[in-house]
């Protein structure tokens, strides 16, 4: 697979998105057949794994740690911190030091590692001041237990404010076609201070695969029925699969899947860019590695944004309460 920087590292221009497997979209696969999936995606030229402790509460760490422990040397290990279980058993954002300290001891643990290549914080807890959890960031690095450090859905204030503190190698973020936010103003910034953009949900939650149901078809447990609701409302899914159509035609044109030309849109884009689609399907992990050998010219690229994008969709990409909550969607209020 083709190879782009990331920060000190060199990686595959696309990475494996970890967490379908134990949550998200419907009941966690078997341990043995997520075991299986990881290293034929190594197998296939993945060379960065992203997850992070909230993915099955440990548990995806815990899968990585079993099965990719003995080719630990073979990829780039990226995980997150920043959620913390009530004594009610509730998730919630918890960005205190202390707290962030100790899920970096209890990662390295489950992931059988000495240490974390990439460590995100997984969300910016508005009780903490960031500059107090990116220092904590910080003092992991100064540890030696984690290399570089990251920040997830993260805005371009809140960006500069926290590569003050340390220098920040990647922001990760949702974004495809369907999901903008980051051209407001992140890209621009990481652009400014060479940092590299991780997009997550690249294929717009299995949207743009074409393979996608609506909120009638798909589990309570599935994250397009709970916080992606929008956009898979009936009526507003109803209206967003119009453009599979013209898109399905842009990708037969250029003798790819859609999914292969959703990913190849992103990494048709400016900067270091490596978005890390996540899947349960052996086939489809394969689908996805294909792409890195699709390339677009100017005018697809330019055909794609128009048909696609924050102004041709319907909903929003998350609840009203979600939005409002998050940290990256201050720089596109709504």
């Amino acid at each position: 697979m083709q190879q782009r920087k990331l920060g000190p590292f060199t990686v595959s221009a696309i990475g494996l998105g970890c967490m379908n497997v134990s949550m998200g979209y419907g009941p966690r696969i078997d341990d043995d057949a997520a075991g299986k999936l990881f290293n034929s995606a190594l197998d296939q030229g993945y060379s960065f794994l992203d997850t992070a402790s909230l993915y099955g509460l440990g548990h995806n760490e815990s899968l990585i740690g079993k099965y990719l422990s003995s080719r630990r040397d073979e990829f780039v290990l990226a995980s997150k911190c920043g959620f913390s279980r009530t004594d009610e058993g509730k998730t919630i954002m918890d960005g205190r030091p202390e707290v962030l300290l100790q899920t970096c001891e209890d990662s390295l643990r489950r992931l059988n590692t000495e240490v974390i290549d990439l460590y995100y914080l997984h969300r910016i807890d508005p009780k903490i001041p960031l500059e107090e959890s990116v220092g904590a960031l910080k003092i992991m690095v100064e540890q030696g237990k984690v290399r570089t450090i990251g920040l997830s859905e993260i805005s371009a204030d809140s960006l500069r404010r926290a590569h003050a503190v340390h220098p920040i190698t990647a922001v990760q973020s949702e974004y495809s076609l369907w999901a903008r936010t980051p051209e407001r103003k992140v890209l621009g910034v990481c652009a400014e201070l060479g940092i590299s953009f991780v997009p997550f949900s690249p294929l717009a939650r299995q949207f743009l695969t074409g393979k996608c149901p609506d909120v009638t078809g798909v589990l309570d447990d599935d994250i397009r029925a709970t916080i992606a609701r929008p956009r898979f409302e009936p009526e507003n899914f109803a209206e967003n699969q119009k453009l599979l159509a013209p898109f399905g035609e842009i990708a037969a044109r250029n003798d790819c899947s859609m999914a292969q030309l959703a990913l190849a849109w992103l990494l048709a884009q400016d900067g270091d860019m490596i978005p890390i689609p996540g899947t349960k399907h052996m086939d489809w992990m394969i689908e996805n590695a294909g792409a890195a050998n699709v390339s677009l010219d100017a005018a697809t690229v330019a055909e794609l944004d128009a048909l696609i994008n924050e102004d041709t969709v319907a909903g929003y990409r998350y609840t009203d309460a979600l939005m409002k909550s998050t940290d990256s969607e201050k720089d596109w209020p709504r």
